[in-house]
């Protein structure tokens, strides 16, 4: 157990967070792809009642034989995480973190090396604060000790809250939790809740510093399984009052939160509008689901290469809202090899598709040049625009359309 608070100790180690390099540990060059527990199956912690959904080992291992048998692996999606409520009610005595027993009967090393097996990797989920927010132990004075723990299990992916802490800590803490996490010589992706604790409460947050002490971030709040929760995430994005767009790049990718794609919420269109929407905004792609019972064409849709590429692409540009018309919006987002995508979204509920008659200038392209448009999802339709031929696009209701525009 450390013998004294963590941040001083980062403190008189490496100087106050200014001074602190940033985070360097080469991971995360694409936004990360993969699976987490969190939005389909919470806290569900009744192995008695419901053993097939609670959070345990039985659950990840079939997620993880589910990614490969059924085509995720195979497509990108790599970490298998596991979201709160994993740990036992007490640390060991020696201060180290414990699964719950009879929920993780083999231990956490057992089943990262489970998940390894199948070429996949393995990420979990810790807490600023003195509990995590279900209640269990958190990191406070302890992330030197967790940090290697979670080296010492093979762990490829740490989530790390904000759940009862102090929100003036949170950057010096957050970055003694990167520093301790490099300091294990293992590599792990860094996801942090950093921002969102201080952009939900009205309070400032470094987001320079963020890019510099973590893999990925939360801005905003928790995704749930409703088209409201989406859209208001796509709004924020769009909004971009604190213009955090900017610090989005290979290594570091703003968080928009799960994919809930198969889940009870959205019907088919609003799925396209999800993962369209988080391909175009850069977004870590960590779905939250049951890849066990899973619609067709919510797996068709997960699994589309176009839409992925768009999301990997390796420039690592976050899309931002070019403009509104007609109730539809319309987003930009740079690719490699002189490439963009367009994303035209209605959120309109009124029952009918709405047209857009577009020029090049309405997307700020140049009148004197000629575009090649073609459609993201199947690659198949495509059509040249020039000054003289506007582009005409008809989006239904909840419903987006995606493009793919090389100048010619």
């Amino acid at each position: 157990m450390e013998t004294f608070w963590t941040i001083g100790l980062f403190m008189v180690l490496h100087g106050p967070p200014d001074e602190v390099k940033a985070l360097d540990n080469g991971l995360a060059l694409t936004p990360p792809m993969g699976w987490l527990t969190w939005e389909r199956f919470r806290c569900n912690t009744d192995c008695e009642n419901d053993p097939n959904n609670c959070i345990s080992e039985r659950l990840i291992k079939v997620m993880a034989d589910t990614l490969v048998s059924d085509g995720y692996r195979s497509v990108g999606y790599e970490y298998v995480i596991i979201d709160d409520c994993w740990l036992a009610s007490e640390r060991d005595q020696d201060g180290r973190l414990l699964p719950d027993p009879k929920r993780f009967p083999s231990g956490i090393k057992h089943l990262a090396d489970y998940v390894h097996s199948k070429g996949l990797k393995f990420g979990i989920y810790e807490d600023f604060g003195k509990k995590t927010c279900g209640g269990y132990p958190g990191s406070e004075f302890y992330m030197q000790t967790d940090a290697k723990t979670f080296a010492d299990w093979g762990v490829d992916y740490v989530k790390f809250d904000g759940c009862y802490s102090n929100l003036n800590d949170f950057p010096a803490g957050y970055e003694a939790m990167g520093f301790f996490l490099n300091n294990t010589g293992r590599q792990m992706v860094y996801s942090c809740e950093w921002p969102f604790y201080k952009i939900v409460t009205g309070l400032s947050v470094d987001l320079a510093a963020v890019r510099k002490t973590c893999n990925l971030w939360r801005n905003y709040y928790d995704v749930q399984d409703s088209w409201s929760s989406v859209t208001d995430i796509i709004n924020f994005w769009g909004n971009n009052s604190l213009n955090f767009t900017k610090y989005a790049g290979p290594g570091g990718w703003n968080d928009p939160d799960m994919v809930i794609l198969g889940n009870f919420g959205l019907s088919h269109e609003e799925e396209r509008v999800q993962i369209a929407m988080w391909a175009l905004m850069a977004s870590p792609l960590i779905m939250s689901n049951d890849l066990r019972h899973m619609r067709s064409s919510s797996k068709a849709l997960l699994q589309n290469r176009n839409i992925i590429s768009i999301n990997q692409d390796i420039l690592g540009v976050q899309g931002f809202l070019l403009r509104k018309l007609n109730g539809i919006q319309i987003w930009n987002r740079r690719l490699s090899n002189n490439r963009m995508a367009l994303a035209f979204l209605n959120e309109n509920s009124d029952g009918m598709p709405r047209w857009l008659d577009i020029s090049l200038a309405d997307l700020k392209l140049s009148p004197t040049m000629t575009y090649n448009f073609t459609e993201a999802f199947e690659m198949k339709t495509t059509f040249v625009i020039t000054k003289n031929k506007q582009f005409k696009v008809s989006v239904n209701p909840h419903g987006v359309q995606l493009y793919v525009v090389k100048q010619l």
